[in-house]
């Protein structure tokens, strides 16, 4: 059973904690081989197909979320394999907290037990994301969002393949992207969450014969940060959308 490393994950918080204070639009960090490659090569191996039944319909999302697969919630994680179901168990342990609290600096980091909106993300051919900010006002639990965690795991991604992560320094018009991320394979991209951390991918996920995968991992604290807005609403800004099909 694959485990994460304490050690390797000090390292590679203390390698990249200066890289996330100082990055541009907002606070984050780049991870590349992030877990040991058997480790992510069977996460890979065992993630849902398309038409696994633990998909939600994105049919029945909004065009700003075309063809995006997600598990919603924890409730069908039963269903996962094994070493799925402990991964996402370990992001949500005292050992991933601490890398993150190194990482980021912030202090008495939450995880969600529910993983609302987390856990596994894929886009199918044609898929979008439109340009956002999240819901950081967790209702549920009475907590508040400050951080997203996303580690991909698409398969031999290639330029022309789209589906670049897009970091926005602002909402349009006058906002614009300032970094593209590809979803690369292993790579775990950590940012800041508020109502300023605009993101999405507005270039089509092209292949037909992969998806864009990744886990998805949301992390709170029992108090806001002073001086932001939180609200429980996802902010679409209409960057990209398109008409969702009919559901026969």
């Amino acid at each position: 059973m694959h485990r994460l490393d304490p050690h390797r994950l000090q390292q590679q918080a203390t390698s990249a904690a200066a890289d996330f204070s100082g990055a541009a639009p907002f606070a984050h960090a780049v991870l590349d081989g992030f877990l040991p490659q058997d480790h992510a090569e069977a996460l890979a191996r065992d993630f849902p197909a398309p038409d696994d039944p633990i998909w939600a319909d994105w049919r029945q999302r909004t065009g700003h979320q075309y063809g995006k697969q997600g598990t919603r919630n924890s409730d069908n994680f039963g269903c996962l394999s094994d070493t799925l179901y402990s991964s996402l168990l370990e992001f949500n342990s005292s050992v991933f907290l601490q890398f993150l609290q190194q990482l980021t600096g912030l202090e008495a980091l939450l995880p969600d037990p529910y993983f609302q909106g987390g856990g596994l993300h894929q886009i199918v051919s044609g898929g979008i994301l439109d340009i956002h900010t999240d819901f950081n006002d967790y209702r549920r639990l009475g907590i508040y969002r400050r951080l997203n965690v996303l580690l991909y795991l698409t398969a031999d991604w290639q330029p022309g393949d789209g589906g670049e992560l897009e970091l926005w320094n602002g909402p349009p018009p006058d906002g614009s992207c300032v970094r593209q991320l590809p979803p690369l394979f292993n790579r775990l991209v950590v940012f800041k969450t508020d109502k300023s951390s605009f993101h999405g991918h507005t270039h089509e996920w092209m292949p037909r014969d992969r998806t864009r995968r990744s886990i998805a991992l949301y992390y709170y604290t029992c108090d806001p940060e002073p001086g932001q807005h939180y609200d429980a609403c996802t902010d679409f800004q209409s960057v990209v959308k398109k008409a969702l099909p009919s559901r026969s």
